[in-house]
């Protein structure tokens, strides 16, 4: 079952559901979730493993980061894909996981957001693939909301998420034992 704005806000003050959310968020919510922002944007470059029992990902490189006191953008180039991450940190339970969707605005843009499900007792912020596949560049202010989070009561509790990912981090330093 979706969790409504009413019980989100309250989850966010009770047990700090979400962090570093927008003012907006936190006074008038549209819709069934969060609108979140753009914090990062990532290139990638070298090559990456996925295997049975090991992986490393690509190695990054920082682009552009959010920051409170300056207003900046970045041009995503068309054909490109890039790694971007979230402003906002989640922090969740273990009845609760969290699916994410683009806004509208996002791919009417030409924008393709590549998202997956946070499982319930991930901590951190969220990284996600962002392609420009539209053909025009698209500048986006670094702090404007891209992605929409929605939430959802898992019925019977999860089981807790326990992989490398854990914290937020971008990418892995080195090939990697799966746990």
């Amino acid at each position: 079952m979706v969790i409504g704005p009413k019980k989100l806000l309250k989850l966010v003050k009770e047990i700090n559901l979400v962090e570093n959310l927008a003012k907006r968020e936190l006074t008038n919510p549209e819709g069934a979730g969060f609108d979140l922002r753009l914090g990062e944007v990532y290139q990638i470059k070298g090559k990456a493993f996925l295997g049975i029992e090991e992986r490393q990902t690509p190695a990054i490189e920082l682009l552009a980061k959010y920051d409170p006191q300056k207003k900046q953008s970045f041009i995503f180039e068309p054909g490109e894909y890039y790694l971007v991450t979230t402003i906002e940190k989640i922090n969740l339970p273990l009845d609760i996981c969290a699916v994410f969707i683009p806004r509208t605005t996002t791919f009417r843009s030409g924008l393709f957001l590549r998202t997956g499900i946070a499982q319930p007792g991930y901590q951190g912020k969220l990284t996600f693939g962002l392609k420009n596949e539209g053909p025009v560049p698209v500048e986006l202010e670094l702090g404007a909301r891209f992605v929409f989070a929605v939430f959802h009561w898992v019925d019977g509790g999860g089981e807790k998420y326990r992989g490398q990912w854990q914290g937020g981090r971008v990418t892995t330093e080195k090939k990697e034992k799966q746990v």
